[in-house]
């Protein structure tokens, strides 16, 4: 194949002859997907995870297409996407083509071509649905960034008409916090990912249908969680120290439908509170203060997201720490300081959100 054909006709000659008759509709928001496939394996993994979001067959927005098999060779020259600070593993190459773009994932051999409107996912991809659901969030993020949002590294909640991002740097425990809270009664709107719109009275925020990946320290100290791991795992996991857990690199995922409800998990919420986790694990007291975050942009680079490989922007979308500060006018900002506490942090959220 041509390396410099149209991406549209690549995705053509991919799809050429396919049946894909195993469908999947959902909303998210105000967007509708339609998923097709040729794998009713994939198609009954993605109805499973997407459970809270699917929808009736209708008109859609965003149409993507999941192929099960070989990928030919595409003849194209990818460019390795260097790997983000602290990591050393290379996981994702990509090639610009025009009209679009060619991600592959270099462990599983999963190519994803988008652009145009069309979208295309083509490897196993019955022994990786996680990556065919990390694409479908990616098309609904690129909408709304398409729509002026920003990208955010936050978690989100929310109570009634009140949401609340909470952000952190790394390890910060920013979806333990959430799920703290969600056990406390608030619903869940994002794990790892929040859009944010500018208005007024307050910012708009949008989640992305990602359960959480939890590790196991936040499992075994919610009870609500417990069912997430063995007995066997649990009984291991006690005879760790904290540091230990904290340290370990182990995930589950937490469907947040089967733990706490069908209806604890939606996509959007108005903005009106930020709360930036800067903790550490000390035994000084432990701070729930009030900052300027214009003066504080030090704190907002835990809350700006790099947008990846998997947007491609229709204009300049280069947004500075002063971009997001403004965008979050009207939006009250929390910095949580000293010790680690997840009950006084989740108290404290609490507060804020019940006395909005």
């Amino acid at each position: 194949m041509e390396a410099r054909m149209h991406c549209s006709d690549l995705i053509d000659r991919l799809t050429a002859g396919a049946d894909t008759p195993h469908r999947v509709f959902l909303a998210m928001g105000d967007c509708r997907f339609r998923v097709e496939t040729n794998s009713e394996t994939l198609a009954g993994e993605l109805t499973t995870y997407f459970a809270p979001f699917l929808c009736s067959p209708g008109a859609t927005d965003i149409a993507v297409t999941a192929l099960q098999g070989p990928v030919p060779d595409l003849g194209l020259t990818f460019q390795v996407k260097e790997p983000d600070p602290g990591k050393t593993k290379v996981k994702e190459e990509w090639a610009d083509l025009p009209g679009g773009r060619v991600v592959r994932k270099r462990l599983t051999g999963l190519h994803f071509l988008f652009g145009g409107g069309r979208n295309l996912a083509v490897g196993d991809c019955e022994a990786n649905p996680n990556q065919i659901v990390n694409f479908v969030n990616n098309r609904f993020i690129e909408r709304k960034l398409h729509d002026g949002c920003l990208l955010a590294h936050a978690a989100g909640v929310a109570l009634c008409e009140t949401g609340m991002a909470l952000a952190g740097f790394s390890g910060m425990g920013k979806s333990t916090l959430a799920l703290h809270l969600v056990s406390k009664g608030v619903t869940f709107v994002s794990n790892d990912r929040l859009m944010v719109r500018p208005g007024a009275p307050c910012p708009a925020m949008f989640g992305v249908a990602k359960h959480p990946r939890i590790n196991p320290g936040t499992a075994l100290h919610n009870p609500d969680l417990a069912s997430i791991i063995t007995d066997e795992d649990r009984e291991s996991f006690l005879r760790m120290t904290p540091e230990e857990l904290w340290n370990l690199e182990h995930k589950y995922d937490a469907l947040i439908d089967r733990i706490f409800g069908s209806d604890r998990f939606i996509l959007q919420s108005p903005m009106r509170y930020l709360v930036l986790l800067n903790w550490n694990r000390d035994i000084t007291a432990t701070r729930f203060e009030e900052i300027d975050v214009h003066a504080r942009h030090d704190l907002l680079a835990a809350f700006m997201k790099d947008t990846g490989l998997f947007f491609v922007a229709e204009g300049d979308y280069a947004p500075t720490a002063s971009d997001y500060a403004r965008a979050l006018d009207g939006c009250r900002v929390f910095e949580i300081s000293g010790g680690v506490d997840f009950d006084f942090a989740a108290a404290g959220c609490l507060r804020l959100l019940e006395t909005a």
